[in-house]
């Protein structure tokens, strides 16, 4: 029977449920809920399952327990606008217009205040209830005795509006506020409870049915708290769709309009004053949206924004947050929609009242200009100075004001001597350099180095050496500007310094670098040196020729080059006299080459002479001749050009012989020569057996013999036969002919197959032998006869060279036997014993040999070819150290005579290398 009741109860609860599901959204009622607390709790969790309600709101507790108050979630993330969604995928789109996507990325203001949706329509229980709360019915008054008795009473109010107290009876409460009903109840308790005093509040709220219509998200009806207000509705429904109006909220009451609210007040200024409370039966409507308005550019909240009646420009800056203080209010634009259905552009000064007070229309796009990013009456300081950056410009500044000590202001590499100025003469930009000693400016008063200075002068120090600097912080700030570009892989190609490997990439001079990268139609280019590394190379080229130029601007820039090298401080400088050259007027600039310690490109000063062009490069280094030094200059006529050649002497020049010291002119070349037979400290090394090895200087002219005499001649042990001498100028030769042989070999692969009596062979053999020569690395050896040296023949005898080395090894008792043999190996070296004795100790040659190019390397290099026999004479020497060689005999695989030369190759230096392994 129990069973039975229970089934009945369900049912009947479910019936209530379809029977209530006229509106859209249905909550129950509290009777409801009271209802279901009776029921077990499985049956509670499976009611609350399938209606989409909270179990906890079904959870059991007899009448006089306290249930504890919550807020369920109601609102979980919604679905973009559709406008948003549009955004997304104009993103995707190939062409972006700069202009248009600013708009696109403009959101309507205050939507994402409802960027979620409903998730249940329970209503909010714990709000606070305020004490003008009007009692009705459903409304559960908590009621505490204490005192004489201690009781607890939940009292909920009938449809008559009363409550029912036990010993009290039907109390009428309707009509009544919350504090009224209060002070009601407790004076009654008072008068007829004697010695019980009382503790009332309020329980659960009575839950009213409203209405959401109009643009609303999910428009229908709702149960609600009655304490809820038009903005609680909102979010109750998931607030407004994206045609939705936020500025002309309506609640109609009886089908009068009695309540208005204006989301901006609250959004804007917190007036919440139009958000009334509703009561049952209310109808929450939202019309479509109004005017919008767009606001972009430099203020601080750029939005769409709807306006109202009569609303001006200024009231949408306003709602905008105001301008940002890097704006130019005075070059406003107002972009407005014409009678013809055409854009109009209307300039604005929102910095005057009347353009303020313009009329806002639809579809009007604000857009509030950027201030200028050049400073006023500013002098900027870069280059080798403790505080770099800009600094404040004053009638009579000086060098000395901007740069008062020369401890205190200077990093300690700074170059003393050389330091510009660098001004703007029109309003074109262009620029003229002055050149002053910087030394002498710090130290001195006078006009002459302490310049007066203009505003937006530049100072640039420079460093007196350029390889001690510390560029860390200059490379990390290079790499991070690439890395927001495209991801830099493999960096380690462009070495350690990527800022130096950017700079170096840039062409800004007018000649070009002479380049090993292709000699005599060979490319000696690596070839790891793939196209990948070569837009890397490009990547940073651009990005360090972008920040170079923008230099006096770039203020992290400004701040690392203290350690910039001088050419990269001079290249905006250069560059910009470059673009602001003509027919007019020549190009100002000038060059220094030879003996100075930093030969280049320099800006042409005014009234610059050779010795100022000296102090620009770093002065003469040692070995400088200062007799005589030449003058290269461009002689223009207008209609034909011409050079002549000027000889400077340079040491009146730099003693204060103004005659001698030649006034420049752009495109003047300064040619600094060298002392007549002089020469850089150049040194040989000795190893091995010799009795002092070592490291000897060696002067011009000298020879192999005085050096080993130096070096007190070899020791007994000494193989003099077998002395290997490597220079580095016949490594680059041999590494040259080994690219002509592949490259030669490459060709002849394309154009015919390597082939015999029209049978193709294996290519891919071919390509493995092409790659084995191309990965040779020569080693420069070169044949000395140490014997003959000995016995004083003079044509045996070497002039040297700066790096030469030369290794006497100890006396070897073997003799190698390599190529095409049975078995190759090395043998100990016996007298008496002929070449094909040694190839027979060695098994023979194999099939692939070719018998008849057998050739021996004897131990000092040199390569001897046996004498053409049947047999083998006795007089084909073999000596100790010595290699004997049995080739591949490329006629058995193909025709093409060039293999002979590869194997060759091949083996030659892998027997050098075997010699000079001691190195």
């Amino acid at each position: 029977m129990l069973h039975k009741t229970k089934t009945m109860l369900v049912a009947s609860v479910a019936a209530l449920f379809l029977l209530g599901s006229q509106a859209q959204a249905v909550t129950p009622s509290p009777q409801m809920i009271e209802q279901f607390k009776q029921l077990p709790k499985s049956e509670q969790e499976r009611i609350a399952k399938q209606y989409g309600i909270d179990p906890s709101m079904l959870s059991g507790g007899s009448r006089g327990t306290s249930q504890p108050l919550e807020n369920p979630n109601l609102v979980n993330s919604r679905g973009k606008f559709d406008s948003e969604k549009a955004l997304e995928e104009d993103k995707k789109i190939e062409f972006d217009f700069k202009q248009d996507s600013q708009k696109n990325e403009l959101k309507r203001f205050g939507y994402e205040m409802f960027a979620g949706e409903p998730t249940t329509f329970a209503p909010v229980s714990d709000v606070p209830v305020p004490s003008d709360y009007k009692i009705g019915p459903g409304d559960v008054l908590k009621v505490q005795l204490y005192g004489k008795e201690n009781q607890e009473y939940s009292l909920t109010v009938g449809r008559d509006g009363s409550v029912q107290f036990p010993e009290l009876g039907p109390i009428q409460l309707s009509g009544m506020s919350f504090s009224e009903a209060r002070e009601s109840l407790q004076q009654r308790i008072k008068q007829q409870m004697i010695g019980i005093e009382s503790n009332i509040s309020m329980g659960e709220l009575r839950s009213i049915r409203i209405f959401v219509a109009g643009d609303a998200y999910k428009p229908g009806s709702y149960t609600v708290s009655s304490l809820s207000t038009i903005t609680q509705a909102l979010f109750v429904a998931g607030g407004v769709n994206e045609i939705g109006s936020l500025r002309n909220i309506q609640v109609k009451r009886h089908g009068k309009l009695v309540g208005h609210l204006d989301l901006y007040d609250l959004l804007l200024r917190g007036d919440a004053s139009g958000d009334i409370n509703l009561r049952s039966g209310d109808v929450v409507f939202i019309p479509a949206v109004g005017s919008l308005v767009s606001v972009t550019g430099e203020v601080r909240r750029p939005a769409i924004y709807e306006v109202a009646n009569n609303e001006t420009i200024g009231d949408i800056v306003n709602m905008a947050a105001g301008v940002k203080a890097g704006a130019y209010a005075q070059a406003t634009s107002l972009e407005r929609f014409n009678d013809n259905g055409l854009k109009s552009i209307i300039n604005l000064d929102l910095t005057k009242a009347k353009d303020n007070q313009l009329k806002a229309k639809a579809g009007d796009y604000i857009r509030v200009k950027t201030a200028s990013s050049q400073f006023e009456n500013s002098v900027t300081l870069v280059g080798a100075v403790v505080r770099a950056g800009k600094y404040q410009w004053h009638e009579g500044l000086k060098v000395k004001d901007i740069i008062p000590s020369v401890w205190g202001d200077l990093a300690p590499t700074a170059d003393l001597n050389y330091a510009l100025v660098i001004r703007e003469i029109n309003k074109n930009g262009d620029i003229e350099v002055i050149q002053f000693g910087l030394g002498a400016a710090i130290s001195d008063s006078s006009l002459k180095d302490n310049l007066v200075l203009a505003p937006r002068d530049k100072i640039l120090v420079f460093n007196y050496d350029d390889t001690t600097q510390n560029r860390f912080e200059l490379n990390k700030l290079v790499k991070e500007r690439i890395a927001k570009v495209a991801e830099l892989k493999g960096d380690s190609l462009l070495g350690d310094d990527l800022f130096k490997a950017g700079f170096e990439t840039i062409n800004f001079s007018a000649k070009k670098k002479h380049t090993t990268a292709d000699i005599a139609g060979v490319v000696m280019t690596d070839k790891n040196d793939n196209q990948q590394q070569e837009q890397q190379r490009k990547a940073v080229a651009n990005e360090v020729s972008q920040m170079l130029a923008n230099l006096f601007d770039d203020v992290e820039l400004v701040r690392l080059s203290s350690v910039m090298s001088r050419n990269e401080l001079l290249y905006p400088i250069i560059n910009k006299l470059y673009q602001q050259a003509n027919t007019q007027s020549s190009i100002q600039i000038v060059a220094v080459a030879g003996k100075v310690r930093h030969p280049g490109l320099y800006p042409l000063s005014q009234n610059g002479s050779v010795t100022d062009l000296i102090k620009a490069a770093g002065g003469l280094i040692e070995g400088a001749y200062i007799k005589k030094a030449e003058l290269t200059r461009t002689i223009n006529s207008g209609t034909s050009s011409g050079i002549s050649h000027i000889s400077i002497d340079l040491q009146s020049a730099l003693i204060g012989d103004q005659q001698a010291n030649v006034m420049l002119e752009g495109r003047d070349v300064l040619t600094v020569q060298t002392i007549p037979d002089w020469q850089e400290s150049k040194s040989i090394e000795i190893r091995g057996e010799v009795k002092f090895p070592g490291t000897y200087n060696i002067g011009r002219g000298e020879s192999l013999s005085d050096v080993l005499a130096r070096a007190g001649g070899l020791t007994e042990y000494a193989s003099a036969s077998g002395a290997v001498f490597v220079r580095e100028s016949v490594r680059q030769q041999e590494q040259l002919e080994i690219k002509k042989l592949a490259n030669q070999l490459r060709r002849d692969i394309a154009s015919r197959g390597v082939s015999k009596d029209g049978l193709q062979v294996n290519y891919s053999e071919a390509q493995l032998m092409l790659t084995d020569l191309e990965n040779i690395k020569a080693v420069g050896r070169l044949v000395v006869d140490l014997n003959a040296l000995n016995l004083g023949i003079e044509e045996a005898d070497l002039q040297l060279e700066d790096a030469d080395v030369l290794y006497v090894p100890a006396v070897k008792q073997t003799v190698a036997v390599m190529g095409e043999v049975q078995h190759p190996s090395t043998h100990r070296f016996k007298a008496g014993l002929t070449l094909d004795d040694y190839l027979n100790m060695s098994g023979g040659s194999r099939e692939r040999g070719d018998d008849s190019r057998i050739y021996v390397i004897k131990a000092d290099g040199s390569v001897m070819m046996p004498q053409n026999s049947l047999w083998f004479t006795a007089d084909t020497n073999i000596d100790a150290g010595d290699t004997v060689i049995v080739p591949l005999d490329t006629e058995y695989k193909d025709n093409l005579t060039l293999w002979t030369q590869v194997t060759g190759i091949i083996y030659n230096t892998a027997v050098a290398i075997s010699a000079i392994s001691g190195l």
